[in-house]
């Protein structure tokens, strides 16, 4: 065997709508993109959508349209990737890590509101492994604390008597929480379509948001669109009509825009993507049926409020340390079952111990992470390779 941790799924589809767009002499962003924004606006139950380069684009392009930076604080959990993060500093403002509930992988909705301060503008919680958080313990958090709220002059920021709830949904499209969709539930979503995703376009991303009073979508939208083309007043589409080659430059921006390559892409993954979450579950649930130790605790995808879309299947050994854990992952790795880690705590890694965090000060999110192995899980696990998977694990684990 050799079973590869995340490979994508790309059928003829995508290779023939890919080819159209090459064909059609329009390859950077053009009617394709601005297709693909409106379908996943109406997958997501959102208005409106803006694609990007990636996901991490979406979430400091939000941030910069809400005028978040020098003197703010944004709250983020301490177990994710750095995407999450790293935005925040990018546009100055400071990070604040909330640590992860004890024996979860989310961040603790109890402590969040002794996170929140005058300073604090946004929260970004982190639906880790396609399994959304739960939203309304989050708006219960900041509506607590929002007399502390101080919005400033942005415009958008005005709408909201709290700091705005703008989700790390790199993992979660297709995800439900209480009956709606990633996408419709935070204030904004950011969504990946990385190579590894469930829904990829090599490379890309896109934002939704909900409608809220004194937010215009089609304004907030160009808004977007400027700051993710070097602040332009026209898009390359409308500029190649004949005799509009004038524009202006509005605000000096920044270059993250989406191409019709990758949007011919996305339309194809799309189109496949129910048939795709489809199979997900069925390898998720194999999994949880199979994988019987009292010693395993998994992510949950399944619950009576919620249903995962099976992004990542990350699994906990308990009685286990790092390093048992790594040789765990390397005897897999042995007889053919590629397995990763989600995540090396942030508090871990050497950029943010400069900033001054410490794991230390995060003792749950370390105690998720020492023992935590992610099994493969994409659309081309046949299975015979699910079964083979459960049988190693079982076998190592005794």
């Amino acid at each position: 065997m050799n079973i590869l941790f995340s490979p994508p799924d790309i059928s003829d589809l995508e290779i023939e709508l890919v080819t159209q767009a090459l064909k059609s002499g329009w390859i950077t962003t053009g009617p394709k993109t601005k297709l693909f924004e409106k379908r996943i606006a109406e997958y997501c139950g959102a208005d409106m959508a803006a694609c990007m380069n990636s996901a991490t684009s979406c979430l400091e392009m939000t941030l910069r349209v809400l005028g978040i930076g020098k003197g703010d604080e944004v709250i983020t959990s301490a177990y994710t990737y750095t995407a999450s993060a790293s935005i925040i500093d990018h546009v100055g403002a400071k990070i604040v890590l909330c640590d992860v509930a004890k024996n979860d992988f989310h961040l603790d909705y109890d402590k969040l509101p002794e996170l929140i301060t005058e300073r604090t503008k946004a929260i970004i919680p982190v639906d880790i492994g396609g399994v959304m958080c739960d939203y309304d313990r989050i708006y219960k958090a900041v509506d607590s604390k929002k007399h502390l709220f101080n919005p400033g002059d942005n415009k958008y920021l005005k709408a909201f008597d709290r700091p705005v709830i703008l989700a790390d949904g790199a993992h979660s499209l297709g995800a439900t929480y209480k009956g709606k969709k990633s996408g419709s539930v935070a204030d904004f979503t950011c969504f990946s379509f990385h190579a590894v995703k469930n829904l990829t376009t090599a490379e890309g991303g896109a934002v939704t948001w909900v409608n809220r009073d004194g937010i215009e979508n089609s304004e907030l939208y160009n808004d977007y669109m400027l700051l993710s083309l070097h602040g332009q007043s026209k898009d390359a589409l409308t500029k190649n009509t004949p005799g509009s080659w004038e524009y202006d430059i509005i605000t000096t921006g920044y270059k993250c825009n989406m191409t019709d390559i990758l949007a011919s892409f996305g339309l194809a993954q799309l189109e496949r993507y129910d048939r795709l979450l489809t199979r997900r579950r069925e390898i998720v649930r194999a999994y949880d049926e199979t994988l019987s130790s009292p010693c395993i605790s998994q992510l949950k995808h399944f619950g009576k409020d919620f249903s995962g879309n099976c992004h990542l299947y990350l699994m906990r050994l308990k009685g286990i340390d790092e390093n048992k854990r790594n040789e765990l992952i390397k005897s897999l790795a042995d007889i053919g079952i590629g397995c990763n880690v989600h995540y090396k705590p942030l508090p871990m890694h050497t950029a943010y111990k400069n900033l001054g965090f410490d794991i230390k000060d995060f003792p749950n999110a370390y105690e998720q992470y020492k023992n935590e192995i992610s099994l493969p899980l994409h659309t081309l696990l046949t299975d015979d390779e699910v079964r083979y998977v459960c049988e190693k694990v079982n076998e190592l684990i005794k």
